[in-house]
Order: C-alpha cells, then structure tokens, then sequence
C-alpha cells in the first residue's frame, strides 16, 4: 500500500457520476427544528459496547495479515489516514454514510482495504465505523482478523438474527464494530437483492449518528451479488491491482455499476513498491 495514497482518482472513477438524492440523503441532523430526543453518540457507543461481545485478537496475525494497530498506527497509517480524509470529504460532501469496497476481480486487496479503512475512520474523533462482510460466497474478514464468530450478517438477510446478535467488538479498537459473515452462502444474490437487505441497510444507516458504514463486496465481474447490493447503497471505492487489472476490466466495472456515485479508486501493488495487498 505504499502508494495507496496518490491513488485516489485514478481513470474514469474520480468523481461521483450520480447525485446522492437518488440513493437517500444521509442527513446528520433530521429533525431540524425539532428537539432531539434521540441518545448522544457517547450514550448509544456505551450502551452498543455492553450488547456487543468483544473478541480478543492476537497481533501476530494481525502483523502478518497487514492489519493496521489500534488508532491507525504504525507505518502504513498515515497512507490509511489519508485515504480516511479524502473519503470522508467526499462522502460530507454528497450527505452519504454508506461506501462500498469493491474491485473488478478477486486478489485485488479490497478484503484489506476494507478493514483498515475502516479502522481508520474508528480513530477519527467523532466518527464510529461499522464493517460489514458481504463477501457472502467467500467471507474473509473473520479469517482476516483471526476472529470466529457463530453468528453472521447472513442470518439478518435470512430474517433469522437482529442486528445486535450478529455485531461484534474487536478488543483495544475503540468506536470500531464488524458485522461478519460466518459461512458461505450459495444463494448469496438473492439475500442481497432482496426487500430484507433494503431494510437492513436503512436500519444501519440510522441506528447510530456519525457513523460511516463500510461494505467489503465480491469482485463485480466475478458474480451478480456486487450489482444486485449496488442499488442499496451511497457511493463506492473501486480497488485495482496495478499488476493484475486490465484496463477494460475496470472500464466494463465501472459501467456496471452504472448510477453509483463512484469517490474514488485504490492502487495496489504498484510497481517499484513493497505494498501488495492482494
């Protein structure tokens, strides 16, 4: 990830094509002019903590497996931090909580940049961040974090789980909840494209105020699952390989997935770097 942070805007996908208003505002403030009721974020962190277990982690496999510590620390936080700024303005400025990780094929790194954007954007002060595996065919972000959790975002999909039986803490990273999926599912388009995905992500999007919540998709040209949850949410992040994306396939992603505000795009691997990501 050594350039990951002049690899923002790279061909077509460095703007968004759409405005929000077509995919729901997020507004911070809804009930202006009327007095909020609603929990302080400090209240709802603390009462979310008490429901949520929290899993311990080991870091050597977080060393190996490139997660950045606690607070995006560490040599590859500033890259992290960075990309964190960008995202975050760019998702201000179309009124959006809701970002896609996405890529044209598989090994391209969107898993990794998934997590530790997500992490990043847990140590800005103010904001929480809410990771949620949709890989539902090949989940990695428990393998990932070295995390086994019995219960996944796959059981809310099937209408078997609330929310708050499948969302979990990761011990020492603080404002940062994931959402994994336990298993692979075969009919992984069809939980995504129906009516119980819709209401899962409008739930999330207004369960807690100033959170950002980030989605880790399958590559788009592998299957439909990617496409069919496109519709649900704000804006995206495309992740390519600077040694394995070809540029057609990037171009045949990014007219795929058609009206979705496109922020950005993600370098990995460059040439004449250590970073891979993969």
């Amino acid at each position: 990830m050594d350039r990951i942070s002049r690899a923002l805007d790279l061909a077509e996908a460095n703007a968004p094509r759409a405005p929000a208003t077509a995919r729901g505002v997020f507004n911070p403030n809804p009930r202006a002019g009327v007095e909020d009721t609603r929990p302080s974020v400090a209240a709802i962190e603390t009462a979310a903590n008490q429901i949520a277990p929290v899993l311990q982690l080991h870091q050597a496999h977080l060393e190996r497996e490139k997660i950045l510590p606690p607070n995006a620390a560490g040599s590859q936080g500033g890259a992290y931090k960075l990309l964190r700024t960008q995202v975050l303005q760019r998702l201000d400025q179309l009124h959006a909580n809701t970002l896609a990780v996405l890529s044209p094929d598989p090994n391209h790194g969107n898993t990794l940049t998934a997590i530790n954007l997500a992490i990043a954007m847990a140590a800005e002060l103010g904001r929480t961040a809410l990771l949620v595996d949709l890989n539902l065919r090949e989940p990695a972000v428990q393998r990932r974090l070295g995390i086994e959790s019995a219960a996944g975002v796959e059981g809310c999909l099937r209408g078997a789980l609330p929310v708050e039986k499948v969302i979990v803490r990761l011990a020492g990273y603080e404002r940062l909840a994931v959402m994994p999926a336990a298993e692979p599912v075969e009919n992984s388009s069809e939980l995504l494209s129906s009516g119980r995905a819709a209401t899962l992500v409008a739930e999330l999007r207004e369960r807690y105020v100033n959170r950002i919540i980030i989605f880790d998709l399958p590559p788009v040209l592998q299957t439909d699952d990617a496409l069919a949850f496109s519709r649900l949410v704000q804006t995206g992040l495309v992740v390519v390989s600077d040694e394995c994306t070809q540029r057609d396939r990037l171009q045949r992603t990014l007219a795929l997935l058609g009206e979705l505000p496109i922020i950005g795009t993600i370098l990995n691997g460059a040439r004449g770097t250590r970073g891979n990501d993969a």
